[in-house]
């Protein structure tokens, strides 16, 4: 049986049949090739990514970074990085443009991220946003969900730049994000080519959650800290619909298999990681339009009187932009995103000093 014939049994495809849809959570471009047989319509990259796929397939990728550097000369490690970023979305976005030409440039989408390092500063997260939109026609941009990440945001948009808005945990940086890409709509010259994306993060709350109960000892059934990120992701489901934003909401960062399976809508996409796309298309699960249904009204509460940063996640004023940024699981993943960005150069480095 053919790789396309399985993919058609499985829970992807299903998803698929339902009108929801999803990327693969990596530009790695024999996963993405997978995943695009599963049925994904598009997917993610970012500095960490393309680290990550360097180092899984060094036989193939360091000979790619050795030739940038010989050809490039006088390039310094990020020059040469950047490169190797751009070449690596060049690959997954043809993987991904007969998805795109399918559905009318609807779908078919990578996400490229900004240099992380830029996330205070809007106006060189325009300008390198327009450079990473150079690499293809379907390419949307990754931008952080902070203050300046929202200036970005909104400047890009009226630009005709596609948008993903990131580094997102949140109801009100995700309403924040919508209202952002629906001022740059409005001055957009062809507002109707332009599909942006609102990224929520539902694991990396949770992580969040679980690493205060831990400092602070709360007392809380470890079941409800499952259910923190889907219940603000089906609320800021509701209230982008109940808005009509034109921004499509994507949930990202999974750590269980319910992130998947109780939040499946029309309205919506999910982000998957490779590995777990594969478990989830195998699993035993009464799949089915999940979107709307609540969250086990007891769990709510013990979020809600436990956690003053659930509260602020999950209340559509919760918080205000320019406490985005130091909101816990926005440092936790800046952090991140930055040193996983450092370790990429270091890894060109490495092939330039030898």
């Amino acid at each position: 049986m053919s790789q396309t014939m399985v993919a058609a049994v499985g829970n992807m495809h299903r998803m698929g049949a339902l009108g929801a849809h999803w990327w693969n959570d990596s530009c790695d471009p024999e996963e993405l090739a997978d995943a695009v047989a599963h049925g994904a319509v598009g997917a993610t990259s970012n500095p960490v990514i393309v680290g990550n796929v360097v180092k899984g397939d060094p036989d193939r990728w360091l000979p790619e970074v050795d030739a940038l550097i010989a050809d490039n000369p006088t390039d310094t490690e990020v020059e040469v990085a950047w490169k190797m970023i751009a070449r690596i979305g060049r690959i997954a976005a043809g993987i991904l443009k007969p998805v795109h030409e399918r559905m009318d440039g609807t779908a078919g989408y990578l996400s490229l991220q900004v240099n992380p390092t830029l996330y205070p500063d809007a106006k060189r997260m325009v300008e390198h946003g327009v450079s990473l939109r150079s690499v293809a026609d379907n390419v949307a941009i990754k931008i952080p969900c902070t203050a300046a990440g929202l200036v970005a945001v909104e400047e890009l948009t009226r630009r005709g730049v596609p948008v993903n808005v990131t580094v997102s945990f949140s109801v009100p940086q995700a309403v924040a994000a919508a209202e952002a890409i629906e001022r740059g709509l409005r001055e957009a010259r062809d507002p109707d080519s332009i599909h942006p994306y609102v990224t929520i993060m539902r694991g990396r709350i949770d992580d969040h959650l679980k690493r205060v109960r831990d400092v602070e000892g709360i007392d809380i059934d470890p079941d409800a800290l499952e259910w923190a990120g889907i219940a603000i992701f089906k609320r800021a489901a509701e209230i982008f619909e109940q808005a009509g934003y034109r921004g499509t909401l994507l949930g990202a960062a999974f750590r269980n298999i319910m992130q998947w399976s109780a939040t499946i809508g029309p309205n919506v996409l999910q982000t998957i990681p490779y590995e777990n796309w594969k478990e989830f298309d195998a699993a035993e699960v009464d799949l089915g339009p999940s979107l709307h249904e609540p969250v086990d009204a007891s769990y709510l509460e013990a979020l809600q009187t436990n956690f003053k940063d659930f509260r602020r996640a999950y209340e559509p004023d919760g918080m205000a932009p320019d406490e985005f940024a130091g909101f816990g699981p926005s440092i936790h993943t800046l952090n991140q995103f930055i040193d996983g960005y450092y370790e990429l150069l270091a890894i060109v480095r490495g092939r330039m000093l030898v």
